[in-house]
């Protein structure tokens, strides 16, 4: 008997790799070479392509399709209709399969309602993209982006809050994680954060 949920209008197809408390919803198919880890929430109309990979405890909300070449991290949230792409410049009379772009999202990274992850990107752990942002290069760990194409306008602590920037660093009033940027301009979490009860 399977460790994990599945509602009765949608299918998992032999094949698929389905971890231990994962509850997929209606209407939604995971179909065959598709790995999805622990404790994962797939809303409704959700598909996952084979060769996809899901972390642990990743949230898919309704209608977002995880294409063949996306990997998602653990702890990754995304958000209702956001969009993945595997192909850079796709034809209906041109088959591209031997093409495919791998996306990466890194652990604890937010994509925001309506977002698009152009593929061949790397969005880097922590991160946070806001709604209808379309990303089209890699962004690195932490980053506040938004916009058409996605831009980073800020630092978000790895608890999802904004970063206010100030003379003694980044430091965040909701968990008091502490942050430096560096000589490299990427941000390194110095303090770690205190639990949320």
């Amino acid at each position: 008997m399977a460790d994990y949920f599945v509602h009765p209008s949608s299918f998992v197809d032999d094949g698929a790799t389905i971890g231990a408390g994962t509850k997929i919803w209606h209407f939604s198919h995971v179909m065959p070479g598709a790995v999805i880890g622990e404790r994962c929430n797939l809303g409704q109309n959700v598909v996952v392509m084979g060769g996809a990979r899901v972390g642990d405890n990743v949230k898919i909300q309704n209608n977002v399709s995880v294409y063949e070449g996306v990997e998602l991290g653990d702890d990754v949230f995304c958000g209702p209709s956001c969009v993945f792409t595997n192909v850079i410049n796709p034809r209906s009379h041109v088959s591209r399969r031997d093409e495919y772009r791998p996306t990466r999202v890194g652990k604890g990274a937010t994509i925001g309602a309506n977002a698009t992850v152009v593929c061949g990107v790397t969005i880097g752990e922590y991160a946070f993209i806001g709604a209808g942002a379309v990303v089209t290069s890699d962004l690195p760990a932490f980053a506040l982006a938004v916009g058409v194409p996605a831009r980073r306008i800020g630092w978000s602590c790895q608890c999802g809050e904004r970063l206010p920037e100030t003379q003694a660093g980044l430091a965040c009033d909701a968990c008091g994680a502490r942050y430096r940027v560096e000589a490299d301009g990427l941000l390194h979490q110095i303090v770690a954060p205190t639990p949320h009860g």
